[in-house]
């Protein structure tokens, strides 16, 4: 009997979705398709690969109305939200618009006597190892610069929603990018990790957890395979007393809440100075006792399930430990009755410290800790005092102060007076146990592709 990989619907608990995975052979043989099919994909023109890519993301917004419900069984989050496709076309238009600049030969010199210059050239088969939160979104800030830059792609997805590679196979194929320059395959962990070991690809783009990137770079060890990660985070947000503080309130609490707090660059502590504190806190309580928990298939519902139980009950565990430590939980379980399995309340927490794993360790659900600062030195040395480096979210009016406070935190993203937000011009990367690497902007190209070097001799 095939192994399977199978989709449990936070929903109710069921199967939602079932797919066998490929034995060795059969990974094996899809990466040979993938080798042969790279060096005619690259030697397409430009303005041709870019034109399918483009293609293929306007036939996924076609699907948007099959997409959003789906999405709600996969991994809980509501449908009147209406799907990824926004960011999703946003990032790819981007990087097509960029391209031809970014991939664009550096020409050092070209006189009677030489001509020397720098090419971007790709590097060939394209791993990406895609996350459940942003399924869609995730995927396309390296499907569509690797397919762009002539390297051929194979994405596999997380199984919790196993079904987002198929729609953007679907979707690519029928825009006439071939079968074998983009695969969605279903693989193990096992598997997976042979294949890199083995070479089978000139680069590899890791999207989750930080022991699944320690697996990736542990199966590239020796290898020379360039590998990418984006993986945990434990994004701060600094309010000052400048601050527009109801902006940043409802700014900041719904970039801990949104998608159930599952996301990559959600805010999960907060810090805001003293004079302000006991005001924020009182809005953001208001806030988050007006959410509806429910099914995400009901157009009411503000708040779904989180992904899985198991996501779930480890909110609830660093909730339960830091109350059991001294913090105080202000929002009433009583507004909240079906909180149960992957159906997670939301919570705020004060009186919290960072001896509190709700504080330190990356929690990925509904819950925010908030504490209160005297000053900029002392936010500082908290937003520091983390394993993780993602982004950091700054609230004042004094845009010089913000970016003096930005210079000395330890991130790989600084916003001000805004929050959880990928602008695919900026690169998108990490530092600390977020991993490494870059994504989207320039800085993406150049990390999906290699430099090669030219020096001719005319005369």
């Amino acid at each position: 009997m095939s192994k399977t990989v199978k989709c449990i619907s936070p929903i109710d608990g069921s199967v939602y979705a079932e797919r066998p995975v490929l034995d060795a052979k059969a990974a094996s043989a899809a990466v040979e398709r993938a080798r042969k099919a790279q060096l005619e994909w690259a030697a397409r023109p430009l303005s041709e690969r870019i034109a399918l890519v483009l293609a293929g993301v306007a036939k996924v917004g076609e699907m948007n109305d099959l997409i959003v419900p789906e999405l709600a069984h996969q991994m809980g989050r509501p449908v009147r939200y209406g799907g990824e496709f926004r960011g999703f076309n946003e990032r790819a238009a981007y990087m097509a618009e960029i391209a031809e600049g970014s991939l664009a030969p550096l020409v050092i010199e070209d006189s009677d006597v030489f001509k020397r210059l720098i090419k971007r050239v790709p590097h060939g088969v394209v791993l990406v190892v895609a996350p459940w939160n942003y399924p869609y979104m995730t995927a396309i800030n390296t499907v569509a610069p690797a397919l762009i830059a002539g390297n051929t792609v194979i994405l596999k997805h997380a199984s919790q929603t196993l079904m987002v590679g198929e729609r953007m196979a679907e979707a690519f194929h029928a825009a006439g990018i071939p079968a074998d320059v983009f695969q969605n395959v279903f693989l193990d962990h096992q598997t997976t990790s042979d294949l890199i070991a083995a070479k089978s690809f000139g680069f590899v783009n890791f999207t989750g957890s930080v022991a699944g990137g320690q697996a990736m770079e542990r199966a590239a060890a020796g290898t020379f395979t360039g590998v990418g990660t984006e993986l945990g985070g434990k994004d701060p947000g600094y309010v000052m007393e400048d601050a527009d503080l109801d902006l940043a309130v409802e700014t900041l609490i719904d970039g801990a809440m949104f998608n159930s707090g599952q996301c990559c660059c959600g805010i999960e502590r907060i810090y805001v100075v003293e004079s302000l504190f006991d005001s924020f806190v009182e809005k953001a309580v208001a806030i988050v006792n007006g959410y509806k928990l429910g099914n995400p298939l009901d157009p009411e519902t503000t708040l779904g399930p989180m992904a899985h139980v198991r996501f779930a009950d480890e909110v609830r565990a660093q909730t339960r430990e830091a109350v059991a430590a001294g913090a105080k939980a202000l929002i009433d379980p009583a507004l909240f009755p079906n909180d149960r399995d992957a159906y997670l309340m939301p919570q705020i927490l004060v009186n919290v410290d960072h001896s509190m794993r709700v504080m330190r360790e990356e929690s990925f659900g509904p819950v925010v800790g908030i504490m209160k600062v005297k000053d900029d030195a002392e936010a500082v040395a908290l937003m520091n005092d983390s394993e993780f480096g993602l982004t950091a979210s700054l609230w004042t009016r004094d845009f010089a102060r913000a970016e003096r406070i930005g210079d000395q935190i330890e991130t790989g993203t600084i916003f001000t007076n805004r929050c959880d937000y990928l602008d695919p011009a900026l690169c998108w990367t990490g530092c600390k146990n977020t991993g490494r690497g870059g994504g989207l902007s320039v800085i993406g190209y150049q990390n999906l592709t290699r430099p090669k070097s030219y020096h001719i001799k005319k005369a």
